[in-house]
Parts: C-alpha cells; structure tokens; sequence
C-alpha cells in the first residue's frame, strides 16, 4: 500500500473504554486524524461512559461509535463476554485494516479478542508491561500477557517492557520502544494551559488517587485512615478525585468526608486533572499511568501498592513502592513532606517513559509496514 497523498487511506479502528485509555490513545488518534495515511475510527465501549465522555472533546477526539455495555455491579465475565460481542458486530461492520488497543483493560483484552476472531491485526499501544504476579494487579496482569500473544504490533513503552516481550517468544521484530504517549498527551495539555487546579491553599499540596480493586474493601479503609492522620499535621491539603466506582466510595467516604485539610472532589476532566498534578507537592497513588506522569513533572510518587508493572520510575528514584499498610503510609510521605533533601533527590530523578513523540513513532512503523505490504498476522 502506498502512503502517498491520493493512496486509500489505512482504516485504524481504536478501541477505548476507560478514561486512561483515551488519555493515552489520544495522540495516536489526533496525529490520525491530521494526516493523510490513516483513518481513524474511534470506538469506545461505555466502560467508563461517565468518566469518558466528559474528556474526549477536549483532548480533540472524535468517537465515531459509542457502544453502551456496563451495567450495574455487572461481573468481569459479563462485561468481557458482552464487549466481544459487540465489538465482533463493529468490525464486521467496518472492516477495518487494523485495531488498535492500549495498555490491559478488559476493553483492550476484548478488543484484541474480537479482531482475533476476525482475522483483524491488532497493535497493542503500552504492551510489554508486567509484574510476573498473574493477580496482581487484578486483571490487568492477565490481560496484558494475553493481548502479547495477539498482537501484531507491540509498542512497548521502555526497553525493559520490550524485553519482557522478547522473553516471552515475541519476534523482535514486532517490538518497538516508542516511549509512552501518555508523556504526549501530558504535555499537549500542558500546553494548552486551559485546566484548573483542584488545589486551594498555600500548604504543602498532596495529589492521591485511590481505585485498585485489590484494594478496595479494608485495605482502602486503612489507607483512608492514612490520610487523616497525614492531614492531622495541619500543613497540608491533600486533593482526592474520588473513583465513580461504588465499592471505592464506599470505602473512602465514611474515613475521609469533611475532615478538615482533605479535598474529595469529583474525577477531574484532564486538563483540570494535569493542572493539579502540575501544583502538587506530592503523590499518593495506586494507579499505573500516573506513575509515568508525575516524574515528567518533578513530583515524587508513593506508589500503593504492593507490585508495580513501572519499576522504571522505582529504579530512577522518582518513585517509591510502599504498599498498604497505613503506617508506612504515614511515614514515607512525613519523610518526603520534612526531608528537603530527600524530596530533592526524588524530585530531580527524571522520567524515564519518554520524549513526547510516541504517538510519531507508533504511526511511524504502522505506516511503514503498510506500505511495504509486510505480513500482518501475529506470529507468535
């Protein structure tokens, strides 16, 4: 196929249902939909409708086709079963030439699935992550090893996620180290400069967001309990954007509401969310993605968790795995928060995911390897 102006544009289906998702598909789909070698159709699947569709627009995505699969309290085997479904009756809808899935969700997993059954290639966009603990995260970790053994295309976002692959059997050929477009969309927004900070006072600043389902339950009571003794010390704010997911608030909101120096707000659109990250101080966090972004920016991160598919950040020193347990919560982030020295080096570690230009590199090599008429179906 050739990549000249007046060539059939290659028709890219991306998959997205979760606002991480779309943070990090974002670039790929907008340098799509400037070009002239792509077409681009945006599919998102409802998995977090609330949380999705209030971003989309203003990171410059169009959707194309909006599925609706969630219901209430539904199991992980309902959703995954409905989203292959659906997602089989869009491709054969649209034939497109290729899939594109980002990171291990049950979106991305379905996704992949579909185009497998329908002899559809798929590009996995931040492939290559892994804790070697199948659980742990839950389901992610499964989901991630899985979407490896369907992919055409593996993006990985560091050499260490490209060697996992490589390990596991995946020719070397299909991998590329693009860094992370997370990195991308991060400072496209940044740029723009049109979000708002969450946070309100002079004190020292604390971003948390809390959502892991192997954390729900207790264990989000006790780090709950955490951060009202951190904010206890009375020289800090501490800025929580509460999940919409129940079992998150039912945990959180009984520990933490209207205690005086923490902040439950509503999910924050991303520019709003970019722009408190860029004020905090500090970063209190068990999710994936934000360990990539804080570093870029210079704030230290606490992970909490007890395994991170990220250990990049760990290695650099701008990250920290603590685990759960409320006291060394307390103490590693009074550490940082009364240690100027420490948060320095924390701070001035670096980012290790990448540039910025992911979103090139990815369009890059697919366009490449369209235009040369290279086989497409996963060998592994």
């Amino acid at each position: 196929m050739s990549t000249s102006p007046s060539a059939v544009p290659v028709r890219a289906m991306l998959v997205l249902g979760t606002r991480p998702e779309a943070i990090k598909l974002a670039p790929v789909a907008r340098s799509m939909a400037v070009g002239t070698h792509f077409e681009p159709v945006v599919v998102t699947t409802g998995q977090h409708r609330e949380m999705l569709h209030q971003m989309l627009g203003l990171l410059g995505v169009s959707s194309r086709i909006a599925l609706d699969v969630m219901r209430s309290r539904q199991q992980l085997s309902d959703l995954t079963a409905r989203l292959v479904a659906e997602l089989g009756e869009v491709l054969r809808l649209q034939r497109p030439d290729l899939v594109v899935v980002q990171g291990d969700t049950t979106t991305a997993l379905a996704g992949a699935l579909a185009a497998f059954y329908e002899k559809v290639p798929v590009a996995h966009v931040e492939a290559g992550l892994r804790t070697g603990v199948i659980d742990n995260p839950f389901p992610e970790e499964l989901n991630r090893s899985l979407i490896g053994r369907i992919a055409r295309w593996h993006f990985a976002p560091t050499p260490r996620a490209a060697r996992h692959l490589t390990d596991e059997g995946v020719p070397k050929e299909q991998v590329f180290v693009t860094g992370n477009t997370v990195i991308d969309n991060l400072l496209w927004v940044l740029a723009e400069g049109t979000g708002a900070s969450a946070f309100r006072t002079p004190a020292k600043r604390i971003l948390v967001t809390l959502h892991r389902r192997e954390n729900q339950g207790e264990r989000m009571r006790g780090m709950g309990r955490a951060l009202r003794r951190l904010a206890g010390r009375g020289d800090v704010e501490i800025v929580l954007p509460l999940h919409l997911s129940p079992a998150v608030r039912e945990a959180l909101l009984p520990e933490l509401d209207g205690h005086d120096g923490i902040s439950l707000v509503e999910p924050l659109d991303y520019l709003d969310f970019a722009a408190t990250l860029a004020e905090c101080d500090l970063v209190l966090t068990d999710s994936g993605g934000i360990q990539e972004e804080a570093p870029s920016l210079g704030k230290p991160a606490l992970v909490l968790r007890t395994t991170t598919e990220r250990p990049e950040a760990v290695e650099a020193g701008a990250a920290r795995l603590i685990g759960t347990d409320p006291e060394v919560i307390v103490q590693a982030a009074g550490e940082l928060l009364d240690d100027p020295a420490l948060y320095r080096r924390m701070a001035g570690a670096g980012n290790p995911f990448g540039d910025g230009r992911a979103a090139d590199r990815v369009l890059a090599q697919l366009a490449e390897d369209f235009a040369a008429d290279v086989p497409l179906d996963a060998t592994v």
